[in-house]
């Protein structure tokens, strides 16, 4: 046992008096000790219920003759951290997260560790830190939010950013607003929609990270106190069999999250976010590999914000494994990934089918015969761009348009809510990159703002930034490089063409070569200092073209 470490033989009497000291007996020090990080809060909605769930998971540990020891993780809600300085901080807690958890374990010889996220950066977060430590590892997350209803119509998060925007052009009342703010978010869990922690929640499973049921059942639901039980069970098998990790985050882990990924038409920060774990897992995952997937998976699911549906019906379709089922039909997945069931993967969607096909379509009838994911590059975007293709209206899938360019969020949310952008616009926002913001900050706010207002139909936003998985439209996110290493998106002036062809995968500023070596010529980098942590994360962080990680 890793815990010995900690714990055998006569010179560690110290370290026993010690557990003693936490009320521990001579029966649990000999157990082995099982960490569980708990990602609880009294701040985010998706984990105020937290508590429950581990206590849940202390029950199956101790069922199957383990001593489980919790300790705490941070955990930045997104969307109340959204369109202020706060939103600096998401991106870059993901990091702290994943240090934080190598540290408890490292320091204190756990044989096992069960992570217990719900929201956007810290289920990334907890898995980097596993494929870090490679340790036998299982996540069992809060589940999702249940959708709100008003007027009989479901409506989550989004619903409520878009309003924002109706209610500044006059095409809804601040009573109506009120109503919706009261509904849209009825409990605890993850944001309804398939925003950025509900997709990642999904790709624990396809990742083969968390038993089966993890990524949608809903949290208010007595089976994901049942799945947080025989969670607890199952990180006890992997500790005796010995299934770390990385025996399980394999490149044909990745292959098959990313498969998921483009059938889900999940948020465009899962891309963020897998590359990021495959590089603490020591696998190659880039934008080139993302590009040759989302060209060859078909396009099964449109949830909110890309249709009606929301997780709760995903879960009541059959869920995650009902998806891979329909995946697996035509031998799109890599069937003996090894998974935290100490199963195939092929061996569980096996015994799912899907209840119902308007909520994912049959392999032989997709929304699209690509994902829902889409790769860009051009002279604008030379190491990359992605986008939520799923999300974009037909009409906006092939657009050119004038340049309004905009350095920062702020001024960006002025000039729409004041009015000044128009249909045909491409909307450019800069030095919101991972040094340049630095953090990277979502633009749910402006991509909100022009729903709101009818303009996601005719104009389309390209930013160093990151959007929101409960962002829908023509927005293109993770330009790089960003403006502050000096990328040709710092070179835009406003009124230049740009040309965004998403079936094509191409994003271009359609300006002469010559012009651009002038520009380039007088470019100087726009001068960030930050104190403290954000001062840190920018000395050290990378491009978005390679998943933000951290390098020093």
């Amino acid at each position: 046992m890793r815990s010995n470490s900690v714990k055998a033989g006569v010179e560690k009497a110290p370290h026993r008096s010690l557990f003693k000291a936490l009320g521990l007996t001579d029966e649990e020090i000999k157990k082995p000790f099982i960490g569980i990080a708990n990602a609880f809060s009294e701040v985010v909605p998706g984990h105020r219920h937290l508590n429950e769930i581990v206590q849940s998971v202390k029950n199956g540990v101790l069922m199957e003759g383990g001593t489980p020891m919790e300790f705490p993780v941070i955990g930045v809600c997104d969307g109340i951290a959204m369109n202020h300085e706060g939103m600096k901080y998401s991106l870059a807690s993901r990091e702290l997260i994943a240090d934080s958890i190598e540290i408890m374990v490292k320091a204190h010889g756990f044989d096992g560790i069960v992570l217990v996220p719900n929201c956007d950066k810290i289920v990334p977060g907890m898995l980097m830190a596993a494929a870090r430590l490679d340790i036998p590892a299982i996540v069992i997350s809060g589940g999702p939010m249940l959708a709100g209803k008003v007027n009989g119509k479901k409506v989550d998060l989004s619903t409520v950013f878009e309003a924002v925007g109706a209610v500044k052009a006059g095409r809804m009342t601040e009573e109506e607003l009120y109503r919706l703010e009261e509904q849209a978010c009825p409990g605890c869990g993850s944001c309804a929609g398939m925003f950025t922690a509900n997709s990642m929640n999904c790709m624990t499973e396809a990742l083969g990270m968390a038993l089966p049921g993890n990524g949608t059942i809903p949290a208010v639901y007595a089976e994901r106190t049942r799945l947080a039980k025989y969670t607890g069970m199952k990180i006890m098998e992997l500790v005796r069999d010995q299934v770390s990790a990385r025996s399980i985050l394999t490149a044909q882990a990745f292959d098959n999250a990313l498969r998921v990924d483009m059938a889900l038409g999940c948020s465009t920060n899962t891309i963020l976010h897998l590359t990021a774990i495959a590089h603490e897992a020591d696998v190659p995952v880039d934008l080139d590999k993302i590009h040759v997937i989302s060209e060859t998976t078909p396009n099964l699911c449109r949830l909110s914000p890309g249709g009606i549906h929301h997780i709760e019906d995903l879960y009541a379709a059959g869920g995650i494994m009902a998806v891979m089922h329909e995946l697996g039909k035509k031998g799109f997945l890599e069937n003996d990934a090894w998974t935290v069931s100490n199963k195939k993967l092929g061996e569980l969607f096996a015994h799912y089918q899907v209840n119902d096909y308007e909520v994912i379509r049959p392999i032989e009838e997709p929304y699209s015969l690509t994902g829902g994911i889409a790769v860009l590059r051009g002279n604008l975007a030379p190491d990359g761009a992605v986008v939520k293709k799923s999300a974009v209206v037909p009409e906006m899938m092939q657009h050119k348009g004038k340049a309004r360019v905009f350095e920062g969020e702020e001024a960006v949310v002025a000039a729409i809510l004041g009015g000044k952008i128009q249909a045909g616009d491409v909307v450019v926002i800069r030095y919101e990159g991972p040094k340049g913001g630095p953090g990277m900050r979502e633009m749910l706010t402006p991509t909100s703002a022009l729903a709101g207002m009818g303009l996601d139909k005719s104009v389309a936003l390209i930013t160093d930034g990151r959007f929101s998985g409960a962002t829908r439209g023509a927005s293109i996110g993770h330009v790089s490089p960003e403006a502050q290493a000096g990328g040709p998106i710092a070179l835009v002036e406003e009124g230049d063409w740009i040309e965004i062809d998403i079936p094509a995968g191409k994003l271009e500023l359609l300006v002469d070569e010559q012009v651009l070596a002038e520009r380039r010529q007088g470019f100087k980098p726009k001068d960030v200092k930050y104190a403290g942590y954000l001062g840190k994360y920018a000395s050290m962080v990378t491009s978005a073209a390679t998943g933000a990680v951290c390098k020093w």
